[in-house]
């Protein structure tokens, strides 16, 4: 077992890994109120579970709401953005496998 302290809203903005294993890797996504999301598409899957704030996330099938208690699952390679972020979008983020682990050479 391991506690990890820090996640959620006590990370610093931007994105902060928390936990990394083979299988899965765990980190917090702050984005400011009117930030603009830059990230690239994963070459892993991934789950967002927003712990506060409210955007929209988008990606070329269609966009969503986002807010506390959304949980979202992106596949590998699909592009999405959140936008709209009205409130500082907190967010907690899972992996799987670990980020970067597919990641080609």
């Amino acid at each position: 077992m391991r506690i990890i302290t820090g996640a959620g809203p006590d990370a610093p903005p931007g994105y902060t890994e928390h936990l990394r294993v083979p299988d899965m890797s765990f980190g917090t996504y702050r984005l400011p109120a009117g930030g603009a999301d830059e990230q690239s598409p994963h070459t892993e899957d991934e789950v967002y579970v927003c712990a506060a704030g409210r955007a929209r996330i988008v990606t070329p099938g269609g966009s969503a709401d986002v807010g506390p208690g959304t949980v979202v699952f992106v596949p590998a390679g699909e592009e999405h953005r959140f936008v709209d972020i009205t409130e500082e979008l907190v967010l907690l983020v899972f992996f799987g496998p670990a980020e970067y682990a597919r990641a080609a050479s």
